[in-house]
């Protein structure tokens, strides 16, 4: 008689990963993906992959970028869910500039059964340009997908908006820098 084994499946876990350009959101992505044992996804190898050929990133339109940005996120989550769904983690490095885009992830999340965690990594402005500067000069391809220009670092300054208390209730703020 062969003895049946019950695995124990731990409660999956969706983690949104936000915080400005260049404070490390990818790095620590993959870091507590490898932790966890969770499927990562980052929007910056899907857009660099899927539409930076087709347009000049020195010079970004925002609304053009944007709507592609949101393909990915409905690609993305079409296999996201499917992980959640089996018992698996995932973890998404999505940017989540903004809090509608955070909050569309939350409600995915919550449609299936599983309550989102927001991990915000707040960091200093000069650190995270220090940082930048790294990443487009050393270019490793776990962290690279294009070169961030002072001007596009500058502009995204001004759309990001700082997670709230409510949205960080089934999360934490992260202060760290990685270099």
């Amino acid at each position: 008689m062969s003895e049946v084994k019950k695995q124990v499946i731990s409660k999956p876990r969706l983690i949104l990963v936000t915080g400005q350009v260049g404070a490390g959101k990818t790095s620590y992505s993959l870091a507590q993906a490898e932790q966890i044992q969770a499927v990562c996804f980052s929007i910056d190898s899907w857009m660099q992959t899927l539409f930076v050929p087709d347009t000049d990133i020195k010079n970004p339109n925002y609304d053009w970028m944007i709507e592609r940005v949101y393909r990915c996120y409905d690609q993305i989550w079409q296999t996201a869910s499917q992980i959640l769904q089996t018992g698996g983690h995932v973890i998404l490095d999505l940017g989540f500039t903004e809090r509608a885009q955070r909050q569309q992830f939350i409600d995915k999340g919550l449609s299936i059964g599983v309550q989102a965690e927001l991990h915000y990594l707040n960091v200093d402005t000069n650190i995270r340009k220090q940082q930048v500067a790294k990443r487009n000069t050393e270019k490793d391809p776990k962290l690279y997908a294009f070169e961030v220009t002072e001007q596009m670092f500058d502009f995204m300054e001004t759309r990001f908006e700082v997670p709230s208390a409510d949205e960080l209730q089934h999360g934490k703020t992260i202060t760290r820098a990685l270099i």
